[in-house]
């Protein structure tokens, strides 16, 4: 349903809003966890190592896709903050006719380059063959995928975080089983697990479907909405494109860093995979902040309250930060048995604890300039957002990575504790960037339509 987040207290709305998407997000994240955790109890180090190199390339594919729809999220929450509600329905006519061409096209391609793409992530002999089996089923999902996340994008654009995280909470409990199916009982393995997630995303998109033709859920759309307008498909591209391709260019700095710990050997690729998962897990606070501060803004900004966005932004990274803080210095304790929950292995164990505890702060630092992020979106700049990750990835992230795993071979730590200093660059960008704009009044001068 619609809701209106440009009155009352803007805490109050951060969290009405981000928590629904956190409990979501968190459920979305637990598919590949879910998928770690299960093939950890039946099978071995190889077939672990395929789940989290092939579930590493979906989740790149994945929040591309999430980004490129932030452009409707965006673009929906400033018609609804404007009151222009014909302009919505274009929107998310658009959106759908856009997004039905993408994942068919991108299904297409990336079934051809299934072998490149395991070949170029320099996957582990022993889990080659597996790593293609799971990446072969999962690119014939990515229309059930697509689909769930543009449906996603449109009830947050609306308002609404709290349909999402039903429609996922449905998929997380088939998957969790249907692994247990495919992987426990079946003995299918990291294929398994690929089919476990693909039919529980089909499963996700036919419940939210349901609901949208089953009750008022504010979405009202005619034959003439679903054909593709310029200036509003402009509108979503111009947001979307950038945070597309900046989500992309920060998981190819993640496949790089995988990249690098395959090269270690077997031990390092798996302990780096659980670590991967884990953090993804963590970073749910910063991440939803960003989502958050993009909505809430967008609305805003269309009903031309500009203050109530810049204490939204100031909100967001307060709980951010303190987020970030406390789950560094817990992880400090407990990192080997976190890593432990997703194996037996003692030497994936030790080398996984040495990472997480580096890696780990990292989630202080992240929240800062992913609220800043969700600011710049919101009012159309994301670009600013490409370029301050850019610069990092190729100035800090993956050479400070390369580097640490070149000077230290007998320990993780240092790589993951390379993480950090790209964020610490993120932010000083960001609030250079933030200061030139507002004083130039970059920000109150955007009007809803831009």
């Amino acid at each position: 349903m619609e809701r209106n987040l440009t009155t009352g207290s803007v805490l109050r709305n951060i969290l009405y809003f981000s928590l629904p998407y956190l409990l979501s997000y968190f459920l979305q994240t637990l598919y590949g966890m879910a998928d770690l955790f299960i093939i950890g109890q039946f099978e071995g180090s190889a077939s672990t190592t395929a789940v989290s190199v092939g579930s590493q390339v979906m989740h790149m594919i994945t929040v591309m896709i999430v980004g490129l729809a932030m452009g409707s999220t965006v673009s929906i929450g400033r018609s609804i903050g404007a009151g222009e509600h014909k302009r919505v329905s274009a929107i998310i006519g658009n959106t759908v006719s856009l997004f039905m061409v993408v994942s068919v096209g991108l299904m297409a391609v990336l079934l051809l380059l299934v072998q490149p793409i395991v070949t170029v992530m320099s996957t582990p002999a022993e889990a080659v063959a597996s790593t293609r089996a799971y990446l072969t089923i999962c690119f014939i999902g990515i229309p059930c995928i697509t689909a769930y996340n543009i449906i996603s994008s449109i009830f947050r654009g609306l308002g609404d975080s709290k349909s999402p995280m039903y429609f996922i909470a449905v998929a997380c409990v088939a998957n969790i089983a249907l692994d247990y199916l495919f992987i426990g009982a079946m003995g299918l393995g990291p294929a398994g697990a690929a089919l476990g997630t693909t039919l529980s995303q089909a499963i996700s998109v036919v419940v939210s479907l349901v609901v949208i033709l089953k009750r008022k859920t504010g979405i009202s759309l005619r034959r003439a909405d679903l054909k593709l307008r310029c200036p509003v498909l402009r509108q979503v591209l111009k947001i979307g494109l950038p945070v597309a391709f900046q989500d992309g260019f920060i998981q190819i700095a993640f496949i790089v860093i995988t990249i690098i710990a395959n090269r270690r050997g077997l031990n390092d690729a798996a302990a780096v995979g659980i670590v991967e998962k884990v953090i993804s897990f963590l970073f749910l606070v910063p991440s939803s902040m960003l989502s958050t501060v993009s909505a809430l803004g967008a609305q805003n900004i269309g009903a031309g309250k500009h203050d109530r966005t810049v204490l939204t932004l100031r909100y967001a990274i307060f709980i951010a930060t303190g987020f970030g803080l406390c789950v560094s210095i817990v992880m400090q304790w407990i990192a080997e048995p976190v890593v432990g929950l997703f194996t037996a292995d003692p030497l994936v164990i030790t080398a996984g604890g040495q990472y997480i505890r580096g890696y780990i702060w990292d989630c202080l630092f992240a929240g800062i300039h992913f609220s800043f992020s969700g600011y710049f979106c919101a009012y159309g700049r994301s670009e600013i957002s490409f370029l301050h990750n850019i610069c990092v990835i190729l100035i800090m992230r993956i050479p400070g990575v390369y580097l640490m795993s070149t000077l230290f071979p007998d320990t993780l730590f240092p790589m993951g504790l390379a993480t950090v200093g790209g964020s610490i660059l993120s932010i000083i960008i960001c609030v250079v960037a933030f200061i030139y704009l507002k004083r130039r009044g970059a920000f109150s001068s955007l009007s809803a339509n831009v």
